[in-house]
C-alpha cells in the first residue's frame, strides 16, 4: 500500500517542470543545435572563434538557468561548477573558454534536455488528455453525432485503453524527473576533475583544522597537565633533598619519595596518552595486531574479524585505525548496543573496514556522532564513509580506503 500511495504521488514541481520545461527545453535545444552548426560553418572565417567563444560563455548561463530550475522544481541541488579561467590577454582567455570541459558539457546536455523535454510535456499533458478522450469517447461521440447508434467494441476498446494507459501518467512523469536530475547531476555539475580538486581542498581544510585542533589540545595538556606534573615532582623533590639535612627525618623523607614515585608514574601515563593520539605504538605491528587490542578496549563487547592479506600504507593503516577507535567509541556513547563487530579486509589494492552494532540505529552524517568530521578525514586519503542505520537498527558503517597512497 506504501508503495501503491507513493507511486501514485507526485510532487507538483515535477508537474510544473515537465510543462513550463518545454518552452526552455526548446529553446536550449535550438541554441545548442544552432551554435555547432553556425560553428563548423563559420570555423573558417575570422568569425568563427569569437562566435564560439560568446556562445560557448552563453552556454554557461543557460546551464545556472537550467540548475535553478532542477534545485527549485525536482529538488536537486547540483553544485555550480568553478567559474571558466581568465588569464591575462585576450588570446589566452578565449583559448580558455574554447576548451572549458563545462560549457561543452552543457551543450551536450541542452541537446539531451530537447527530447526530454518533449517526452515530459506528453507524459504531463498529453497523456493525460488522451486518457480522458480514449474514457469519454464514447460520449464525444455521440455529442457530435447524435444519431450514432448503439455503444459498438471500439466504444468499449477506447475506455479500457484509457483506463489502462491512465495510471501509467503519475509514473511516467516520475521516471522522467528521475532522468532528468540524473542528467543535471551528470553534466550541469563540476567536471571530474574540478570536482576531485574541490573533494581535495575541503578534505585538507578538514585535515588541516583537525591538526591544528589537536596542536592545540597538545599544547594545552601539556601545559596543564604534564609540565603541571612536572614542576609538582619538581617541588617534591626539592622537599625531600631539604628532609636529608642537617638531620635526616627518614619517616619524612619515606613519604616524600613515595609521592614522588606517584608523581613519576602519572606523569609517565599521561606523556603515554599524549602520544598514543600521535602515532600508535600498537601500529607498529600492523592492523593485526591494533586492532584486537583496540576491540578489547571498547565497553560494548565486539568481535573481530580480519583478512589482511597484505599490508596497507602506513598512512593508510593510520587512517584505519583511528576510523575504528572513533566508530567503536560511537558505538558505545550512541548506539546502545549489546554488541559489535568489528571486521577489516585488505586485498586487491582497497582496505574495507565495517563496524556493526545491534543498537538504536539512526546514525547519520551531521546527527552529532562525529560521522561528519570523519569522513572529510578519510577523504584526505581517498576513502569514502557510508553509514547504513535504519531507525530501530542495525547499524552498519563502511570506510573503503586504498591500500597504496
Amino acid at each position: 500500500m506504501t508503495e501503491r500511495r507513493r507511486y501514485f504521488s507526485i510532487r507538483g514541481g515535477e508537474w510544473v517542470f515537465a510543462v513550463a520545461g518545454l518552452p526552455i527545453a526548446l529553446f536550449g535545444g535550438l541554441y545548442a543545435v544552432a551554435v555547432l552548426y553556425a560553428g563548423v560553418l563559420l570555423s573558417l572565417t575570422v568569425l568563427g572563434l569569437p562566435f564560439v567563444v560568446a556562445a560557448l560563455l552563453g552556454a554557461r548561463g543557460l546551464g545556472a538557468l537550467h540548475r535553478h530550475l532542477v534545485r527549485r522544481l525536482l529538488g536537486e541541488d547540483v553544485e555550480a561548477p568553478a567559474g571558466p579561467p581568465r588569464p591575462s590577454g585576450a588570446m589566452a582567455r578565449g583559448r580558455a573558454v574554447l576548451t572549458d570541459p563545462v560549457a561543452w558539457r552543457t551543450l551536450l546536455y541542452l541537446v539531451l534536455r530537447l527530447p526530454l523535454g518533449v517526452l515530459g510535456f506528453a507524459a504531463a499533458v498529453l497523456l493525460p488528455l488522451g486518457c480522458g478522450w480514449l474514457i469519454g469517447f464514447p460520449l464525444w461521440g455521440r455529442l457530435l453525432e447524435p444519431d450514432l447508434g448503439p455503444a459498438t467494441w471500439l466504444d468499449a476498446a477506447s475506455v479500457v485503453l484509457g483506463l489502462v494507459l491512465a495510471p501509467a501518467v503519475p509514473g511516467a512523469v516520475r521516471a522522467l524527473s528521475g532522468v532528468n536530475r540524473r542528467l543535471a547531476r551528470l553534466l550541469l555539475g563540476p567536471a571530474r576533475a574540478q570536482q576531485r580538486v574541490r573533494e581535495l581542498e575541503t578534505a585538507r581544510a578538514t585535515l588541516l583544522a583537525g591538526n591544528t585542533d589537536e596542536l592545540h589540545r597538545l599544547e594545552r595538556d601539556l601545559h596543564d597537565g604534564t609540565q603541571a606534573r612536572l614542576v609538582a615532582l619538581a617541588i617534591t623533590l626539592s622537599l625531600a633533598d631539604d628532609a636529608l639535612a642537617p638531620a635526616p627525618d627518614l619517616e619524612r623523607l619515606g613519604a616524600l619519595l613515595d609521592r614522588a614515585r606517584g608523581q613519576t608514574d602519572d606523569t609517565i601515563a599521561e606523556l603515554r596518552r599524549l602520544t598514543q593520539g600521535i602515532n600508535p605504538v600498537a601500529l607498529d605491528g600492523g592492523l593485526g595486531e591494533a586492532l584486537p587490542g583496540l576491540a578489547a578496549a571498547s565497553p560494548v563487547p565486539a568481535t573481530v574479524r580480519l583478512d589482511l592479506r597484505e599490508r596497507p600504507d602506513q598512512a593508510v593503516e593510520r587512517a584505519v585505525y583511528f576510523c575504528a577507535a572513533e566508530l567503536l567509541t560511537n558505538v558505545a556513547k550512541h548506539s546502545g548496543a549489546r554488541s559489535a563487530e568489528l571486521a577489516v579486509s585488505a586485498a586487491g589494492a582497497q582496505v574495507r573496514l565495517t563496524v556493526r552494532d545491534d543498537g538504536r540505529g539512526g546514525a547519520a552524517p551531521g546527527s552529532g556522532t562525529g560521522l561528519t568530521g570523519l569522513a572529510g578525514r578519510l577523504a584526505a586519503v581517498d576513502g569514502v564513509l557510508r553509514v547504513d542505520s535504519p531507525p530501530g537498527g542495525p547499524t552498519a558503517v563502511t570506510a573503503e580506503l586504498p591500500a597504496r597512497l
